[in-house]
């Protein structure tokens, strides 16, 4: 008798692909054994979101004098408290808030920051600042959760590959449109790339490509059936940020529990009339976040899944003389979910002690964040493998 541990370590490596039907009863397994683990999602706000006018100090004189044209005055905002405001497109994270499912991170930043979009992304995708990986940190945590190759455990939502999910080990999902998604080869290559090959003598790099190669199959045909499959009476608002897609492979039991997506475009990039399209830019994103927590919960998934917001620098502390902000620093990071102690977290910045450029001054590494996704809600016990070094938690998530 096969048990059911021998059937997904068997269609894992293709030793039985032509006996059973892989398509229904590995399927089938593997979504069984999936709703067990819990998941986290992380969202990429690209362009370098303004965290200043996203969580408003307004009750800081000095945040009025730095932006008398662009600062949000108070009865404009969605109030936390008699010091801290949102902005007024943040109505799906004041119900967040509400339900003390959202916490907010103050000061994130590192050393020696970079101006660059591409440099400063690729240390936030990589948890390397200043330095360099050739893996993402992302795709280093699917390592150290799963060391051999799990198919389907990693899911990157775009048009192309990000550098955070760059793996040593895992294969990424990589999509975008889910009805057209399927392996791309050349036509002379299809039969050969299709086969599973076995042998009666053990070959792990056989035994490696064979996963892979039944990975890929499998992943297109199990996210267009899910994506087929899925309806939902939630409201995810006017841009739903491809959360959606990942509800749809939760619900349908897809292996993943890591799955990387991204506000495209350089979309917060605002260095040119920026209160009107900022506060539409946040309320497509808090309404998107809203939506897909609603969503967890209606299906059932709501005590399995967070989400990890971010983007690669904050603005600079002043308005620039367009009605905008240019690159800086120190900026907010978010966590949302069920799982999630609301409140503050961190150190706020100070509007007064800036640095010689007119730039808010760090408090948090960041990577303390990500140490907190990781042992916190992944509790993996494994972030100082993961980010390369011991950095602190905030306490989150329960112990």
């Amino acid at each position: 008798m096969i048990t059911r541990r021998d059937l997904l370590k068997y269609a894992a490596g293709g030793l039985i692909a032509g006996a059973l039907p892989l398509g229904r009863t590995a399927r089938a397994l593997a979504a069984e054994e999936a709703r067990a683990g819990r998941i986290l999602v992380v969202l990429e706000l690209s362009g370098g979101n303004d965290g200043m006018n996203t969580i408003v100090p307004y009750g800081d004189d000095a945040y009025y004098k730095l932006r008398p044209t662009i600062g949000i005055r108070q009865k404009a905002l969605r109030p936390l408290d008699d010091h801290w405001g949102f902005n007024p497109g943040l109505l799906g994270f004041e119900r967040l808030w509400k339900n003390g499912e959202l916490a907010l991170m103050h000061g994130c930043g590192y050393e020696q920051p970079s101006f660059s979009h591409f440099t400063s992304m690729a240390y936030w995708q990589t948890a390397t600042p200043n330095s360099g990986d050739e893996y993402g940190w992302f795709g280093r945590l699917a390592d150290a959760l799963s060391p051999s190759m799990k198919p389907n455990f990693l899911v990157n939502i775009d048009t192309a590959q990000s550098l955070a999910v760059k793996s040593r080990v895992h294969t990424p999902v990589v999509f975008d449109d889910p009805e057209r998604f399927q392996r791309r080869v050349l036509a002379q290559e299809q039969g050969l790339i299709e086969q599973v090959q076995g042998g009666s003598k053990p070959n792990p790099a056989l035994d490696y490509l064979n996963a892979v190669s039944l990975s890929a199959a499998e992943a297109s045909s199990l996210v267009r059936e899910a994506w087929a499959k899925y309806k939902t009476p939630v409201d995810y608002g006017i841009a739903s940020l491809q959360l959606p897609k990942v509800a749809a492979c939760i619900n349908a039991g897809l292996p993943a529990q890591l799955y990387y997506l991204a506000f495209r475009n350089n979309a917060f990039d605002t260095h040119v009339q920026q209160p009107d399209l900022h506060q539409r830019l946040l309320s497509y994103m808090a309404d998107a976040v809203h939506g897909f927590i609603r969503d967890m919960e209606r299906l059932g998934q709501g005590d399995r899944v967070s989400v990890l917001a971010f983007s690669e620098f904050g603005r600079r502390a002043p308005e620039n003389t367009n009605r905008g902000t240019d690159h800086g620093t120190a900026n907010f990071m978010f966590f949302a979910g069920k799982g999630v102690n609301g409140g503050h977290y961190g150190k706020p910045v100070s509007l007064t002690q800036l640095d010689e450029g007119d730039n808010l001054i760090y408090t948090t590494d960041f990577r303390r964040v990500y140490a907190t996704a990781i042992d916190g809600w992944m509790k993996g016990g494994c972030a100082e493998q993961v980010l390369k070094g011991k950095f602190e938690r905030f306490p989150v998530f329960a112990a």
